[in-house]
């Protein structure tokens, strides 16, 4: 191995789940750590996510698996309903995600990103409502020019700055190159919990179109989802909101059951996210002394289920293989061959996700509802061995 020398610095543009769990690991190899993070502030609360696999052992070694088990929501029953709200089937939430019941965590997305930031912030750099305007790599490292003036020099940089991560349209081109549009549009955003839900998910389907109301506890407010097939992307909503209400309006203008209620309070909103359904495909995830990390390098799409387990693995193997090689290019070498398999497999259920939650064709919709009421009677599905498709090493000292 070789000797151990002075402490390296790395900042990583991201604070939302990859960045402050790469942290905790390169700082626990002796790096100086710096995360910069153009939001003022983390994000709380957020729609529920899921850890499984081998990301529950990422958590436990972290020492965050308590609280985390803590914060599990645990949706009780996810119901399907047709096109005038009559119930299909009401099924085991894990019968569909092919999780396992007891074990996998269900938690919101603030209250992951809140347990990772608390577990560093006391030994890690934060610079929020900031970004990275500029790099330049030499020989010797990586000068940043941040977009509130400050000009310094790290040895390494990473990029998880999530799927349209600007780090990765800097090092490595257009998004358009890397971004495999899957044909589907969503909108995510909160509203009043007049049906009275509780610790469930409600799904709406018509051929080509979806509506969910996921309710988190006993709360009066839902998450609610829209989510629509659409061939081509609507490029001249995406960074338009009234452009994306308009949009909205007019493909579930005549829908049955809440719908005309959710469009509604998809007008008051004040946290509308919308956005397409895609991966990020990518044939090499660094460049030169910059490497990628979560959905910048590898984003699987809601479809799978897998987008945050996916960052807490592949920040361990990345953490792992820079306290192990003292050579950058060697360490996200190993990092890509440590990792790719298991984005890969993972991807690839983007299809079982698709078919099961938003069929497109009145035929695929009626197979689909075949098998949920076959699953009414049925326990829960064995997980998907994708979750655990990785065997996770010791860590190594740091070099």
């Amino acid at each position: 191995m070789t000797p151990k020398g002075p402490s390296r610095t790395v900042l990583i543009s991201g604070a939302s789940i990859a960045g402050p769990a790469l942290a905790y690991w390169l700082h626990r190899s002796g790096f100086t750590v710096t995360v910069v993070e153009k939001a003022g502030a983390l994000r709380s609360g957020g729609y529920p996510i899921d850890i499984r696999g081998t990301a529950l052992e990422v958590v436990r070694r972290m020492g965050i698996l308590p609280q985390l088990r803590d914060a599990h929501v645990e949706s009780r029953r996810c119901t399907f309903l047709d096109a005038d709200g009559a119930t299909i089937a009401s099924v085991n939430p894990h019968a569909v995600a092919g999780g396992v019941e007891g074990q996998d965590l269900e938690v919101r997305r603030g209250d992951l990103a809140t347990a990772l930031y608390e577990l560093v912030r006391d030994d890690v750099e934060f610079l929020f409502g900031n970004s990275v305007a500029a790099l330049t790599q030499s020989a010797h490292g990586v000068d940043v020019t941040f977009h509130r003036g400050q000009h310094r020099t790290f040895d390494l940089v990473v990029g998880a700055d999530g799927m349209h991560s600007a780090t990765r349209e800097t090092l490595f081109g257009p998004e358009a190159r890397f971004h495999h549009y899957l044909d589907y549009c969503f909108a995510i955003f909160t509203m009043p919990n007049t049906l009275g839900l509780s610790h469930e998910v409600v799904l709406w389907n018509t051929p080509g179109k979806a509506a969910a109301l996921y309710a988190v506890g006993d709360t009066d407010e839902l998450h609610a989802f829209l989510n629509f097939h659409q061939p081509e992307p609507p490029l001249h909503a995406l960074r338009n909101p009234d452009a994306q209400r308009d949009l909205l309006t007019t493909t579930f203008a005549g829908a049955g059951w809440e719908i005309p209620r959710l469009v509604d309070a998809v007008h008051d909103a004040d946290d509308l996210f919308f956005d397409t359904v895609g991966q990020i495909r990518m044939p090499r995830w660094f460049n030169g002394r910059v490497a990628l990390a979560g959905d910048a390098a590898h984003a699987p799409s809601f479809l799978t289920g897998q987008g945050s387990s996916l960052a807490l693995a592949g920040a361990y193997v990345l953490a792992n293989a820079l306290a192990t090689e003292r050579d950058h290019t060697a360490a996200f070498a190993a990092y890509e061959r440590g990792a790719r398999e298991f984005v890969t497999v993972n991807q690839e259920l983007v299809d079982t996700g698709a078919a099961t939650l938003f069929p497109t064709t009145a035929h695929a919709l009626e197979q689909r509802n075949t098998r949920l009421r076959a699953l009414t009677a049925l326990p829960a599905a064995p997980p998907r061995p994708a979750h655990s498709a990785l065997t996770l090493p010791d860590f190594a000292p740091t070099p």
